[in-house]
C-alpha cells in the first residue's frame, strides 16, 4: 500500500507544478521576492512606504457551479478568469489596486494537464488585473469528489491610499448612475441556469441565433475585469463616489450595498442594452423580471455613482479602457416618488 494506490498521485503534483510554472513567471511584479515553490509566497511592501495611509483590501471568492459546465465541455482555460475577476472587482469597488492573488484548486484526482490549464485562465486573469500569481495549492481529495471533478477558491489582496477609498459616505441625491457593460452572465446564476437548460454536451453545444454561438460558449465567457477601467475613470478626473459590482444578488442585493442610509438608486430599465443570453434565460424558463433581476447582472457587471459634471469624462474614460459605459439612472431619497416602470433599489 502506497500513497497512490490510495488515490494521490504525488509525482502527478510535481508535473502539475512543472507545468504552470511559466504562466505564473509571465505574472509577476517588481515587489516579488524569491521564486516559485516555497513556503508561502513573498511581496515586498517597501512601494506602500510612498503612500501617505495605505489601506490593505482583501476578498475571496469562487467560480461556483459554472465550473460544471466547464467539465461537461472539457473547457478548463477561462474559469480561472472568473476566479480573479470575482475577487479583484470587489477590490477595484473600494478603488483599490490589487497586488497579488492565490488560488486553491480541490480535485478528485490531480490530472497535470487539466490543471496547468486552469492555472493557464487564473495567469491571464492576474495580467488583466495587474497582480501578481505568487502562489497556491491545489488539493487530491479522492473518495470526497468525484475523479473528473475540481472546485476553486481564490483569494486577492490590494492597496488604496485611505483618502481616495470609494465607501459610497459622499453619494447624495441626484448623482448619476452609470453602468459598465457584463461579457455575459458571469459567474452567478447558473444553479439557476442549469435546471433550466438541460446540462449535457448536446444541449450545450447548440448553436442559437440570438446568441451568434453554442449556448455552453456563451455561458462559458469569463467574467469581465474592471480594474483598468475603474483606474481609466479615475484617472480622468471623474470622481467615482460609489461602485457596486454586480455579483449574486443581482440588482437587488449589490447596487444598495453601496448606498448612505436614506438614499436609493433609481434605474431606467430601457437605458442599456440587455445582453441576448438573458433573453433567452428568462424566455426558456419563464421567469420573472423581478427573479432576474435579483439573480443577474442583465448586462451590466459594474455600476458606479458618479456626480453629474463627472459624467462625460467617465464614459469617455470608461470608452477608451475598452468598456461601453451607460448612463442608467440616478440616485433619490428613500422617499422620493419616481417614474412608473422605474427599477428602485433602497439602501437598508
Amino acid at each position: 500500500m502506497d500513497y497512490k494506490s490510495a488515490g494521490v498521485d504525488v509525482e502527478a503534483g510535481y508535473r502539475a507544478v512543472e507545468l504552470m510554472k511559466e504562466e505564473l513567471r509571465g505574472t509577476q511584479r517588481p515587489e516579488v521576492l524569491g521564486g516559485l515553490g516555497a513556503f508561502s509566497g513573498a511581496f515586498s511592501a517597501q512601494a506602500l512606504k510612498k503612500m501617505e495611509h495605505p489601506v490593505l483590501l482583501s476578498a475571496t471568492d469562487g467560480v461556483g457551479t459554472k465550473l460544471k459546465l466547464a467539465f461537461i465541455l472539457a473547457k478548463h482555460d477561462t474559469v480561472g478568469i472568473d476566479l480573479v475577476a470575482m475577487c479583484v472587482n470587489d477590490i477595484a469597488c473600494a478603488g483599490g489596486e490589487p497586488l497579488f492573488f492565490l488560488d486553491y484548486i480541490a480535485c478528485g484526482k490531480n490530472e497535470p494537464e487539466k490543471i496547468a490549464q486552469i492555472v493557464k485562465g487564473v495567469a491571464a486573469g492576474c495580467r488583466m488585473a495587474g497582480a501578481a500569481l505568487i502562489g497556491g495549492e491545489t488539493a487530491e481529495h479522492p473518495g470526497m469528489m468525484p475523479v473528473d471533478e475540481y472546485d476553486l477558491a481564490g483569494f486577492a489582496v490590494g492597496v488604496v491610499e485611505e483618502k481616495e477609498m470609494i465607501d459610497g459616505s459622499s453619494i447624495k441625491e441626484g448623482d448619476v448612475l452609470v453602468g459598465l457593460a457584463s461579457s455575459g452572465v458571469h459567474s452567478n446564476g447558473f444553479s439557476l441556469i442549469r435546471q433550466i437548460f438541460p446540462m449535457n454536451a448536446e444541449s450545450l453545444n447548440t448553436y442559437h441565433e440570438s446568441l451568434g454561438k453554442s449556448l455552453g460558449a456563451e455561458l462559458l465567457t469569463p467574467t469581465k475585469i474592471y480594474i483598468k477601467a475603474l483606474k481609466a475613470i479615475r484617472d480622468s478626473g471623474a470622481q467615482i463616489k460609489g461602485a457596486s459590482h454586480i455579483t449574486g444578488g443581482g440588482f437587488h442585493e449589490n447596487i444598495p450595498r453601496m448606498l448612505p442610509a436614506g438614499h436609493k438608486a433609481v434605474i431606467n430599465r430601457d437605458s442599456f442594452a440587455t445582453a441576448p443570453i438573458f433573453d433567452l434565460i428568462q424566455k426558456t424558463g419563464v421567469i420573472s423580471d423581478e427573479t432576474m433581476y435579483n439573480t443577474f447582472n442583465m448586462g451590466l457587471g459594474m455600476v458606479l455613482a458618479i456626480d453629474g459634471a463627472d459624467v462625460e469624462k467617465a464614459i469617455n474614460a470608461a470608452a477608451d479602457a475598452g468598456e461601453r459605459a451607460y448612463v442608467i439612472g440616478h440616485v433619490a431619497r428613500a422617499g422620493e416618488q419616481t417614474a412608473e416602470g422605474s427599477l428602485c433599489f433602497a439602501s437598508g
